[in-house]
């Protein structure tokens, strides 16, 4: 893997602390997808997302990054996902779906979701910043991390991480978790107020628990 430090920034260097968390969710993420470890993918993935966007918050409080060129040089092919957005979804069915509101000052309704299709389109926007980042385009991958972590990356993370969050509390907690079969992202009936109740099924957070990982702390 190529060195992604820039020899004249120092570890307290805000791009370096930056960059450093970006390339640790990547690499982790990367190595979750692989499903050497099921039985503790969701966990993993609670922590990792919640480190990510920490570093997404320190980008959202930064004041405005202007990059250095006036066009944004070309990064050359977009890496594929589409096998790590596969082994993630194979690795957390059956709790992929889950519903989620886009923007929680917009009266709009549920829709469907996976964390699947969450995590590959965060490490496609991450990966696109890590790009400029180790050609040494630093301001260039600041500016486009900042962007995208307020226009696509961190809304995706964050209604991902609220999602591991719920499944993690459900198991933990010892409470039902509703079934989502049936209501997939592509269905028109997911934008349907009631559709979730409709769909809502007795799947016990236990049944789930093993697989994943995850024990109840109550009896």
């Amino acid at each position: 893997m190529p060195e992604t430090r820039n020899p004249n920034q120092g570890p307290d260097d805000f791009a370096v602390q930056i960059a450093d968390q970006i390339e640790s969710f990547l690499v982790a993420v990367t190595e979750v997808a692989k499903g050497d470890e099921p039985d503790s993918a969701v966990p993993f993935l609670l922590l990792e997302v919640s480190q990510l966007l920490l570093a997404g918050g320190r980008l959202g409080a930064h004041e405005d990054i202007v990059p250095e060129e006036r066009y944004e040089p070309d990064t050359g092919p977009e890496p594929d996902v589409d096998d790590l957005r596969l082994r993630l979804a194979q690795l957390l069915d059956p709790v992929d779906v889950y519903s989620e509101v886009f923007d929680p000052y917009a009266r709009s309704a549920p829709v469907a979701c996976r964390i699947s299709d969450d995590l590959a389109d965060v490490i496609t926007d991450l990966r696109h910043g890590m790009a400029h980042y180790r050609a040494g385009r630093v301001s260039e991958a600041l500016w486009w991390w900042q962007f995208s972590y307020l226009s696509n990356w961190g809304p995706t993370a964050s209604a991902a991480l609220r999602a591991l969050q719920s499944l993690v509390a459900h198991v933990r907690l010892d409470t039902p978790l509703d079934e989502l079969d049936g209501l997939d992202t592509d269905s028109d009936a997911a934008a349907d107020d009631g559709e979730l109740e409709r769909q809502a099924g007795a799947v016990m957070a236990a049944e789930i628990a093993a697989p994943l990982g995850i024990k109840p702390t109550l009896d």
